[in-house]
């Protein structure tokens, strides 16, 4: 049979539930999300005259579940208009629709005996070809579809997505052993390609994988904290990301998990591991459950009653802190500045091996953290397998894509040598599962199996050697393309990369990506090959950010140095390189990923095609920095915002330029591609991709699809200049807004000189204009601002603090 997913179901309007079903709605699909029907009314339904058979009051609980879903922070959705791909109705009237579904998702309550009764009536209902799949967390999945009809036991699986579905990377497929091979891989193929997921085949074991092993390991880091007597302060400066953790370190994690799901999950995983005396020592801990449950017992759940761990407290000022729980007395202090000699020793070093090296031989307290919480995870992951998974691969991608960690619990042990880690760790009570040991006598020193940079192999303990690993075919990634030897020229901010089949790629490779003189010398080099030698260009990189904008280090030295004949030459190359490229013979594809920021967000308007990853965080930023966009990004919003209707007799232009004027000088940035789309940053035909991944494989099928299709550059395209009438009418806003006191003196003085440039300036009457007129008013008003003390003064505050300084 032909499996696919135009349609979709998910039961149960939860936190989950909800998310899910918009990210369903994020990848195209229509999907219909139901739940039960009320049991009795609110006093606002009664004071209504409402009653139990109406239909608002019986899609109650499921609406609020969307309305949940559509108000969340972080977004579910990648925009509001997404959320009308989501239909809603009851399991009373309603749960008929999923016989025409290709998809239905359960997410209810964890209890087994209402997730059965649920799937004896879609057994009922559903069409011969219908996936049904459970996101139960903990439950055994098999013992969900136990009895129902062998077509249903053939079409269900576990699909445990994490939360936030939109965000976090992970999701596990459980199959049972009745599951057709067909449908886990077309299950599989549609979460990594069509929702962007890192697939981890997981085995039908108590919590499966990332959760069997974070709680694990977290019941011992609990214990040995309260312990030694660690405080919360302590903890979340040592676990975050110096040892390749979020932010969230530890008890903020749990504060966001909410403490009550953190305690339940932990409650129902003890009973059901018996066997794993590892685990039960600390899920048993007294000292932990007695705080866990105290925490529960007052309310304080975490982030949802807005005091768990951490307590939001508003200071004299009105201000925001979050203030720690003590542990010893249960009472909030107010955060305490906590600082170690090797925590300061690594925070500049970029690589997580040599960090965790430095920290695993500190002598301070938090060396002694780290490698108690080091040793126990480790032993903890080896003693898991084949139990959770034959190999280290499942094990170290779920704690990868199910908790933003940089490596698993293998990778981080490859980084700091196997054998030479065993010691220290039966030294500390923590000795290896046996066959980590049989390994290294098998001659296999490491648990992965490299060439360059890149992993091929995997250690399988019962094959007593290593089995490769399997990629996606036409995959792309730059180290193996430069470890191949094919690395054409590479300077201290880029490199340009032959990618085969007659495309090239320029990776930017500074802090943050941050565009620099390099950087242009490598894009202008790529173009030149490109010319003579290439099919097209690709512009893309690897890293968390493609470019948080201009090294604005630069820019501040070279003002406060008077060198304006060097900061003019470096914006109007920037300028120049960005009109090459949007008119170049050859096709130039930018794939950008996470931050595209000012100049960032100026290179990727200039490409003659985008493939974006659909988180994509893009804006023109530059008012913060006290200028205005100079690199064509003014330009390119007039090109694409206001041209277009300018075409149609008698249009008002000043509500499109109130529309600029606003998205520029509030410094908006998007919240994800289709939003950047709906900017106007990225243009109708530009491509979004799911899977970050597959981003650069993608661009290079984009390039070689124009190429193939006799790729021509645009015509040259004149702007529409509104003029003076325009400019007047901004200036009486920017006046408004700042008798008003919405913004500073200075701030007005910024906003006065992009008008200037958005409207073309004083000329008499509106009038198409070339684009170089508009660049050279960019780059006018550019200058000039850098030269006023204040912009410089939010420079520098921009480079110290991270924050926009409002002077």
């Amino acid at each position: 049979m032909k499996y696919h997913i135009h349609r979709a179901v998910v039961i149960g309007a939860g936190t989950m539930g909800a998310a899910i079903a918009a990210h369903l709605a994020n990848a195209g699909v229509p999907v219909t999300l139901l739940d039960i029907v009320p049991n009795k009314l609110t006093p606002d339904e009664e004071k209504r005259g409402l009653t139990l058979q109406d239909a608002q009051v019986r899609n109650r609980i499921v609406r609020e579940g969307l309305e949940r879903a559509q108000k969340s922070r972080p977004a579910s959705f990648f925009t509001p208009e997404h959320a009308a791909l989501v239909s809603i109705g009851n399991l009373e009237d309603d749960l008929g629709v999923v016989a025409g579904a290709d998809w239905v998702i359960e997410a209810i309550v964890e209890n087994l005996k209402i997730k059965r009764s649920l799937m004896e009536r879609i057994d009922s209902l559903r069409s011969s070809h219908t996936i049904v799949s459970t996101n139960t967390s903990g439950i055994p999945v098999a013992s969900i579809a136990e009895g129902m009809s062998e077509s249903f036991r053939q079409h269900f699986l576990g699909t445990h997505f994490f939360n936030p579905p939109r965000y976090l990377k992970l999701l596990e497929i459980i199959p049972t052993k009745e599951t057709l091979p067909e449908v886990v891989q077309v299950i599989s193929h549609f979460g990594e390609y069509r929702l962007g997921k890192g697939i981890v085949p997981a085995k039908d074991t108590p919590n499966f994988i990332g959760n069997r092993l974070a709680f694990g390991s977290a019941a011992f880091a609990l214990d040995y904290i309260l312990e030694k007597g660690y405080t919360v302060d302590e903890v979340d400066a040592i676990t975050g990301p110096a040892i390749g953790n979020p932010k969230t370190a530890t008890f903020r994690l749990i504060d966001l998990v909410g403490i009550d799901v953190w305690d339940h999950v932990g409650r129902n995983l003890a009973p059901a591991i018996p066997h794993d005396a590892h685990a039960l020592r600390y899920l048993g801990s007294e000292r932990v459950n007695h705080l866990i449950g105290t925490l529960v017992e007052r309310g304080a759940l975490g982030n949802k009653t807005k005091q768990g761990f951490y307590k939001e407290v508003r200071n004299a000022e009105g201000g925001k802190e979050f203030w720690s729980l003590d542990l010893k007395t249960l009472e909030y202090k107010p955060p305490q500045k906590v600082r170690f000699e090797s925590i300061g020793k690594v925070r500049d070093e970029e690589d997580l091996g040599k960090r965790m090296r430095t920290l695993m031989k500190a002598d301070d307290r938090a060396g002694e953290l780290v490698r108690a919480l080091t040793f126990q995870s480790l032993a903890y992951a080896s003693e898991r397998i084949p139990e959770i998974a034959d190999t280290p691969k499942p094990i170290d991608d779920a704690m990868r894509w199910g908790f933003g960690r940089e490596a698993g619990p293998f990778e981080i042990w490859d980084m700091l040598g196997v054998a030479e880690t065993i010691e220290g760790m039966k030294a500390a009570g923590f000795p290896p599962a046996a066959w980590v040991e049989e390994m290294l006598s098998n001659g296999c020193q490491s648990f992965y199996q490299s060439q360059g940079q890149t992993a091929v192999g995997v250690y399988n303990p019962a094959l007593g050697g290593y089995e490769p690993i399997v990629r996606p075919a036409g995959l792309v990634l730059l180290r193996e393309q430069k470890a191949a030897g094919r690395l054409i020229k590479r300077n201290p901010g880029a490199s340009l990369v032959d990618l085969g089949d007659g495309v090239a790629c320029v990776e930017f490779h500074t802090k943050m990506n941050a565009l620099d003189d390099d950087i242009f010398n490598m894009i202008l080099e790529g173009l030149d090959r490109t010319e003579r030698e290439f099919e097209g260009l690709v512009i893309g990189n690897e890293a968390e950010a493609f470019s948080a904008g201009a090294n604005l280090f630069m820019v501040v030295m070279g003002a406060q140095g008077g060198m304006w004949d060097q900061l003019e030459a470096a914006v109007k190359k920037m300028q120049d390189m960005n009109m090459r490229m949007r008119y170049s013979p050859k096709p130039v594809v930018i794939a950008p990923a996470g931050l595209a920021l000012g100049g960032g967000a100026e290179v990727t308007m200039h490409a003659s095609r985008v493939v974006a990853s659909v988180e994509l965080y893009a804006g023109l930023v530059e008012i913060g920095a006290g200028v205005i966009p100079a690199g064509g990004g003014t330009k390119e919003m007039l090109r694409r915002v206001l041209n277009p209707p300018m075409r149609t007799k008698n249009v008002e232009p000043l509500p499109l330029l109130q529309r600029l004027f606003e998205q520029i000088g509030l410094a908006k940035v998007s919240t994800s591609a289709e939003e950047a789309r709906q900017m106007g940053i990225l243009s109708p035909c530009d491509r979004t991709v799911m899977s970050r991944e597959h981003l650069l494989s993608e661009a290079k099928k984009e390039v070689l699809h124009l190429a193939g299709c006799g790729y021509a550059p645009p015509i040259p395209e004149q702007i529409f200049a509104a003029g003076r009438d325009a400019l007047a009418a901004l200036r009486v806003g920017i006046h408004m807004m700042k008798e008003g006191g919405y913004i500073t003196a200075y701030e007005a003085h910024i906003a006065g000189k992009l008008a200037y440039v958005l409207t073309g300036g004083e000329i008499s009457a509106p009038a198409w204009v070339s684009e170089q007129y508009i660049l050279d008013l960019e780059r006018d008003a550019f200058l000039s601002l850098c030269g006023e003390e204040k912009t410089q003064q939010r420079m520098w505050n921009l480079l110290q603090t991270g924050k926009v300084l409002r002077n």
